[in-house]
């Protein structure tokens, strides 16, 4: 789902992925996962792109005819390494 900017409450059991850099929107935008989805995920690079079609009910997306697209592959073992001396990042708790 994709809300407005300061729509979506971010918790501590929340894992920050990476930014989306958006056309039309100056600042990037957080693209956050549960961290028990993480956990199943963590092993796989994701792309995100944005298409035409149709998006979910209630996703910001929707109304535009557009909908967003994932592609996921298994890290190489050279990224795994990098990944694995990297920190996560998780949401506040607020």
């Amino acid at each position: 789902m994709c809300y407005p900017a300061g729509e979506f409450r971010v918790g501590g059991q929340d894992v920050l992925l990476g930014e989306l850099k958006v056309v039309d929107i100056q600042e990037p935008i957080g693209f956050w996962m549960s961290a028990s989805q993480f956990e199943y995920w963590k092993h796989t690079h994701l792309t995100v792109d944005v298409v035409v079609g149709r998006g979910g009910g209630f996703s910001l997306e929707s109304p535009e005819g557009k909908r967003f697209l994932i592609r996921s592959r298994l890290f190489t073992d050279q990224e795994w390494a990098i990944l694995e001396n990297s920190q996560v990042a998780t949401g506040s708790g607020l």
